[in-house]
């Protein structure tokens, strides 16, 4: 058992697919499958239930990948603890979907342009796991998309505020229409983020307390599958506007004239303020801090 083959298998528990977890390590799918099977012999345990296509861990797993996660987390500390300038190491971050798409890609070329030998390793995984990410040392950042929120053990600075949009295609019925309630889409199909995505719970908590009951809940995973079924008519959604400003401007979508409360979110980037932060590290979080002034 050895350091790689457990970010391995730190990789796959978080996706839960080993074609992904290969791709985001940059290793051939029978690299991945070779790594489980040997730890799982070597360890004398099933890791892993494979269900078909679909994989969940074990038990086992669960309670392995909690020790995993820590010694990769201290592994990272240690390596972090001798480097002592900025332009050298490996930052670990994660981040919702609509941030990585919309927001951060020019974020991480401007610092990748100053700070070339810093490797920047994005994790994957599902948003209800960053802040136990941050916490145990999986992630040195993460940027959370949500109301805000104190915290008595994370840092959490709010970076922007995200306006969150009720948008339909042109040729839906509502896109002309002066005004548009909650009672007005009894009957209509909505099409939403799945669940735990903040803003999906402001717009149903809308809708509940207007006792209004859409025709139909369609749940999807990405916000770029979300807009394309939005365009072709299939509902209407509520999408952050940095998600859509690309079609609001060329047409493919219009924003609804929404008659309910303001839905608000922020995009906030949280770190532990108890671990060691080492000059990659401090670099960064001045960085992003300086790509959003409006914060500061």
């Amino acid at each position: 058992m050895d350091v790689r083959t457990l970010s391995t298998f730190a990789a796959a528990a978080r996706t839960l697919n080993f074609t992904n977890a290969a791709r985001s390590l940059g290793y051939a799918q029978s690299s991945v499958t070779a790594q489980i099977k040997s730890l799982e012999e070597d360890l004398g345990s099933s890791l892993f239930n494979r269900v078909g296509n679909r994989l969940e861990l074990t038990e086992p797993g669960e309670r392995f990948l909690v020790y995993a996660e820590r010694i990769l987390a201290l592994t990272h500390e240690a390596k972090a603890s001798l480097q002592d300038e900025a332009g050298v190491g490996t930052l670990r971050f994660t981040a919702p979907e609509s941030v990585c798409t919309y927001l951060l890609p020019p974020v991480l070329k401007a610092f990748k342009d100053r700070f070339p030998r810093v490797h920047l390793q994005f994790l994957p995984g599902f948003v209800r796991d960053f802040k136990r990410q941050v916490l145990d040392g999986t992630a040195d950042f993460a940027f959370i998309l949500e109301e805000p929120f104190p915290s008595k053990t994370l840092a959490v600075e709010r970076l922007r505020d995200e306006e969150i949009l009720i948008v339909a295609a042109p040729s839906h019925r509502f896109a002309t229409a002066s005004r548009v309630s909650a009672q007005d889409l009894i009957g209509e199909d909505v099409l939403l983020k799945a669940l735990g995505c903040s803003y999906r719970n402001q717009f149903e908590r809308q809708l509940i307390t207007a006792g209004a009951h859409p025709g139909r809940f369609l749940e999807f995973q990405g916000v770029e599958t979300i807009k394309r079924c939005v365009e072709v008519g299939l509902g209407i959604a509520p999408l952050p506007r940095m998600a859509v400003e690309a079609e609001l401007q060329s047409g493919k979508l219009v924003a609804l004239h929404w008659e309910g409360p303001e839905i608000r979110i922020s995009t906030h980037l949280v770190w532990n303020p108890d671990r060691h932060m080492g000059a990659a590290e401090k670099a960064f979080l001045e960085h992003v801090r300086a790509a959003f002034p409006a914060s500061r």
